[in-house]
């Protein structure tokens, strides 16, 4: 009697515990790639990705060389007749700070209330793992993919992807594609299916103000030296109206507006304002422009916000002195057309004109990514929709994200290539903070959405997968 050969369903039905361990193995590296102290770990990381895609039974597999935390290369290029999908993932991971608000060891992952938790687990290691996963059943089960894929994964997301630029256009040749798929996005609120149609770009700065070369007495200089930790808070307090409307000259000069349509689009999705505001756990959501709704200026309208403050005394009790030194982290998420670059010249200059007397302040450019806006009737967005649909029993939203993904850009800038962000993170995961957490459902459900959009892709001709385009 002959034995059916497995479906791509029942591998993945049987291989469900196998598959949640090998997701816990990957969450257990610790590779926080913004920390130095995390390089072995990086690497560790890096060849455990590699090893698995050569298990599974891709090709060319190398952990290469990028300048900082290595690239994971890897491919499978046996359909002569259908398309090729480059795909984006990284598993560089945020820091865990701050420790004391996890349930558990940050890299000690568990599932709740049906939730994987722990670092990564949605911010993109655990959409990472599901791309090997999705490889592994087709490749288990039938022996071969319905199209060509191409693999890139990235140790260097979260510190704005410095080195990638120069990989890939060393590596150009081997990134011929008819379109990117990048998974490192979500569902909209409510965690309903959405492919992400933008994304914003991002000028990371930090201001430096330092005063006298040590701490000094408050009691004995106090009042005859600037104190650089005052002169901190007066240059951020400059920095924007009581009305939210960022003050340095020239930062609105290049933004593209929203359309009427992308705004009537916007004001059409399924957001509850009352249930976000819940769900973050703030008294009140704040517009962070005039004229503008919450969910627009999440999305199509730039921002600037402090990520952290830092100098002087900090520890129990008192120690009455002037710091000698006062520091800052300011980002600003961009849209179209805004250029970080030009922005962080009118930023440096703007502080150094509100800036008080009696101290030095400097400013550093920590790094800049371009917004990027994709085509949402694209053949392959159109495509991922249909698998979307198809999977988890609804029509995906089209939404904007407020985010940043550092080299969604290039690939359309540098290589020339179509982009589609195909995330399936829930929106409350917690992402960058403590507790990251991944909805299971969401994850399995997401293995059989990406089997499903190879199998209508690798149904098309590469000319036919080639059509569209995307706008940076």
């Amino acid at each position: 009697m002959t034995i059916a050969a497995p479906t791509v369903e029942t591998f993945l039905e049987s291989t469900r515990d196998r598959r949640l361990e090998s997701y816990f193995e990957l969450l257990r590296i610790p590779s926080i790639s913004t920390l130095s102290e995390h390089a072995p770990d990086m690497v560790r990381a890096a060849e455990w990705i590699a090893a698995e895609m050569r298990r599974i039974g891709l090709e060319h597999v190398e952990v290469s060389p990028a300048g900082g935390h290595p690239v994971v290369y890897g491919d499978w290029l046996h359909a002569p007749d259908a398309p090729t999908i480059l795909v984006y993932c990284h598993y560089d991971v945020q820091p865990v700070d701050p420790i004391d608000l996890w349930e558990t060891a940050p890299f000690d992952p568990f599932v709740k209330d049906g939730r994987v938790v722990g670092r990564g687990s949605a911010d993109d290691k655990g959409q990472l793992h599901m791309h090997l996963k999705a490889a592994e059943a087709v490749l288990a089960t039938r022996g071969k993919l319905p199209l060509n894929l191409r693999y890139i994964f990235e140790g260097e997301e979260e510190s704005t992807s410095a080195n990638l630029p120069g990989w890939l256009e060393a590596n150009r040749e081997r990134l011929a594609a008819d379109a990117v798929v990048i998974s490192d996005t979500g569902f909209f609120e409510g965690n309903v299916p959405a492919i992400t149609t933008s994304l914003r770009g991002l000028l990371y700065t930090q201001i430096d103000v330092v005063g006298s070369p040590v701490d000094l007495h408050s009691g004995g200089f106090g009042g005859a030296v600037q104190n650089p930790a005052n002169a901190l808070a007066k240059i951020i307090a400059a920095l924007k109206a009581d009305d939210g409307t960022v003050l340095v000259p020239g930062f609105y000069d290049d933004v593209e507006p929203a359309s009427k349509q992308e705004r009537f689009e916007l004001s059409c999705l399924p957001f509850d304002e009352e249930a976000f505001r819940a769900q973050t756990g703030v008294p009140a959501l704040v517009a962070g422009e005039p004229g503008f709704s919450v969910l627009e200026c999440m999305g199509v309208r730039p921002t600037l916000d402090v990520n952290g403050m830092w100098g002087g005394f900090t520890g129990e009790g008192s120690k009455t002195i002037i710091p000698a030194h006062a520091h800052a982290k300011v980002s600003c998420r961009l849209v179209p057309d805004q250029d970080g670059d030009k922005l962080f010249e009118a930023f440096r200059d703007y502080v150094a004109e509100v800036a008080p007397k009696g101290v030095e302040v400097s400013v550093q450019n920590l790094g800049t990514a371009k917004p990027l806006r994709m085509d949402p009737e694209h053949p392959v967005a159109r495509a991922a929709a249909r698998a979307l649909e198809a999977t988890f029993g609804q029509a995906p939203v089209f939404i904007r994200s407020g985010g940043s993904i550092p080299v969604a850009s290039l690939f359309n800038s540098t290589l020339g290539l179509p982009v589609v962000m195909l995330g399936f993170t829930n929106p409350d995961d917690n992402a960058h903070a403590p507790n990251e957490t991944m909805v299971l459902l969401n994850y399995e459900t997401g293995l059989r959405t990406i089997t499903q959009l190879w199998d209508d892709l690798g149904s098309m001709s590469p000319q036919a997968a080639r059509l569209g385009g995307t706008t940076a």
